[in-house]
């Protein structure tokens, strides 16, 4: 079965979660490839290259890691390698991903210390800054931050938190998962500072689930000599030792790994600027179509609205969940649920990866069809009002 839908529909069903992706056809031919020996001549020269070539989309020097597993994987890969039990470590509640890695951490027996936010804005980079100052003999390990959290649709300013760590002479590691925005949102890796960066392949990496990253500086690789958390599938090690000459020291996901390829060819030969700028065309048309049906962004700081999706509020007496399943049985249309405290408060927009200006505006015309059908109080021409801001930024 190539594809399974319960309740069959004509035409393409349209993806628009925050993740999976809709997979390009050039990603997915690169896949439909015979799996190569990767022990063969073949494979070490095409790895080789391959993780040459990923540096580029991190912003990097440095090596890149990667791993046959979710990103879930590279967020534990990320603690293991760098911390030991007991070791403290601190994060910014900005949603339910974040959320997730705390708890990671409390299961890794590190002792997480979590700065609360209202789930509506990015990371609070005073609090940040103050927690250090206060830090005196320098007892927090590393400094964990979620760059885009997919579940709120807000985004931390990476730039700033590092800043933070600096102003307040703090030797804390800085760890950031840019799972739901590597690909798709400006991030730098190397200038930021950042010292383990994780990534997952679904999202703006355009590729199906199953491959995560590490991508990992300097002073990162020189806190794995004192690391005492207990690592074997996830040591770095291993891993950076094959790398050196493009293996990998257990069986890779080969055929992802192809994929992988294309995406980040399609990726440089767009320019990634260029990448993120129609990300953040399509967000801010989003955003207009929203304002206009009079329903409200669940990010309320405009400097940390995302790239990748917009969260939407429903009125007070009106479920998410509802709406979604109308949109899904009409329309043939996938939305992302509210997760955590959001469940059937907000439903999430997914406008990230392979994603054209005509699919924005087939995704928004479900969303405003669903509305209405759902009976869901709203001002039609949200459709219009983006389709008005992308006719005049091109």
């Amino acid at each position: 079965m190539a594809y399974y839908q319960s309740s069959p529909a004509a035409g393409r069903h349209f993806l628009q979660i925050p993740g999976p992706t809709n997979v390009p056809d050039r990603v997915l031919r690169a896949m439909d490839n015979p799996t190569m020996d990767h022990r063969g001549p073949d494979f070490g020269r095409f790895g080789a290259q391959l993780l040459e070539k990923l540096r580029t989309v991190f912003k990097t020097e440095g090596p890149v890691i990667i791993y046959p597993a979710s990103g879930t994987g590279a967020w534990e890969a990320a603690l293991v390698n760098t911390l030991s039990p007991g070791d403290r470590v601190l994060m910014c509640e900005t949603g339910w991903f974040a959320t997730l890695w705390r708890e990671m951490a409390e299961r890794l027996q590190l002792r997480p210390e979590f700065i609360p936010t209202d789930w509506r804005r990015g990371a609070d980079v005073p609090a940040i800054e103050a927690a250090l100052r206060e830090d005196k003999a320098h007892g927090i390990k590393a400094v964990c931050v979620v760059h885009n959290e997919t579940s709120t649709g807000c985004t931390s300013r990476i730039d700033e938190v590092r800043r933070a760590i600096d102003a307040a002479g703090h030797p804390a590691l800085l760890l950031v998962d840019t799972i739901s925005s590597l690909g798709s949102i400006d991030y730098r890796h190397d200038e930021w500072g950042v010292d383990v960066t994780v990534a997952g392949s679904q999202k703006g990496l355009m590729l199906p689930p199953g491959l995560s990253f590490n991508a990992v500086s300097a002073k990162a690789l020189k806190a794995t000599e004192t690391a005492k958390l207990p690592r074997s599938f996830w040591d770095w090690h291993p891993m950076l030792k094959a790398n050196e000459t493009g293996y990998f020291p257990y069986t890779p996901a080969t055929n992802l790994l192809y994929g992988l390829d294309a995406a980040i060819d399609m990726l440089n030969e767009e320019g990634l600027d260029s990448v993120f700028a129609r990300h953040d065309r399509f967000a801010e048309a989003t955003r207009r179509a929203v304002r206009h049906w009079g329903l409200e962004v669940q990010c309320e700081d405009p400097r940390h609205y995302s790239s990748s999706l917009t969260a939407v509020r429903l009125p007070e007496g009106h479920g998410a969940n509802a709406l979604r399943a109308t949109i899904l049985e009409r329309f043939n249309m996938s939305l992302g649920n509210g997760l955590g405290p959001l469940n059937d408060r907000v439903f999430r927009i997914g406008h990230l990866g392979d994603f054209g200006p005509l699919s924005l505006i087939g995704a928004l015309g479900g969303v405003e069809m669903g509305l209405a059908a759902a009976g869901v109080p709203h001002q039609a021409g949200g459709v219009q009002a983006a389709m008005g801001y992308l006719n005049g930024n091109a």
